[in-house]
């Protein structure tokens, strides 16, 4: 499929692994040519990635840097503007909700309405503003460094990575807010920016295994049982995402071809979410 970005410059935040890593090589993938810069806090990571991105004939900017660290963003921007010029598409994927594992450790007992998890009387206003900053303050203020060009330009993609949690209960109480947030300003933003050739959507990922992801850690340290328990109670397909799937959907609306899309928030998770909108 042709997606008619030929020349595009993308930035993609957390690229060094996994939906991050994915967005990459899928945009490669495609054989189109855009110019990819991936930011990550390991440098070593980030060229593994950047490697992988380039064998398949497209050229990759690693850069390090912590996206969620509000103040580095503006030196991000400077160094995509500095290496390969003004950002085209951008995917904000950095995020986290800062979870421990031992919520799912007696998954058994538990039922999908718990709310004794991480709830409104055991999260502080800090832990609010963390989970805030590390998944809507930074998006939110990465697309405005980018914004200004892409409508000057009359062409741009904003793709914002969300989650099932921001669209329905589920997760902690932080994350959940931060990302339907996210969604929020996806929405709002789209509206704005619709007649200048500016499409912003978000895509609300399930519990998506990705290589070293808690969702791919976590059979390795539960039984069969426990597994199939939680399969059960989640999972109607009865198995992990795959990064592929985001991807591929990530490469879509980046492309010209998406070009009638903006303002929505699509669910890649196998049924997991029951809203109805």
């Amino acid at each position: 499929m042709d997606l008619g970005i030929a020349g595009k410059i993308a930035l993609i935040t957390g690229g060094s692994r996994g939906l991050g890593r994915q967005a990459a090589l899928s945009l490669a993938a495609e054989g189109v040519d855009v110019d990819v810069a991936i930011c990550g806090r390991s440098e070593g990571s980030l060229n593994t990635t950047a490697a992988e991105v380039s064998s398949l004939g497209v050229r990759c900017l690693p850069i390090v840097s912590d996206a969620s660290d509000l103040d580095a963003l503006p030196g991000l921007h400077q160094a995509v503007l500095d290496g390969l010029g003004p950002v085209d598409i951008l995917i904000n994927n950095v995020g986290g909700s800062g979870s421990k594992e031992d919520w799912i450790l007696n998954i058994t007992e538990r039922s999908r309405a718990d709310k004794t998890r991480e709830d409104v009387e055991n999260t502080s206003v800090a832990d609010m503003e963390t989970t805030f900053t590390r998944n809507t303050f930074n998006s939110f203020s990465l697309a405005g460094l980018v914004i200004p060009s892409m409508a000057e330009r009359k062409w741009g993609r904003i793709i914002n990575i969300a989650s099932v949690w921001g669209r329905e209960y589920g997760g902690n109480i932080a994350y959940m807010s931060a990302k339907a947030s996210v969604i929020g300003w996806t929405k709002h933003a789209a509206a704005s920016l619709a007649g200048d050739g500016v499409l912003v959507n978000a895509i609300a990922p399930g519990m998506i295994k990705a290589p070293g992801g808690m969702w791919d850690t976590l059979p390795k340290k539960h039984s069969a049982e426990t597994m199939q328990h939680f399969f059960d109670s989640f999972l109607p397909m009865g198995k992990f995402g795959d990064p592929e799937t985001v991807g591929s959907l990530i490469a879509f609306l980046a492309s010209k071809r998406a070009g009638m899309i903006t303002g929505t928030c699509i669910p890649v998770d196998g049924g997991q979410g029951y809203s109805l909108i």
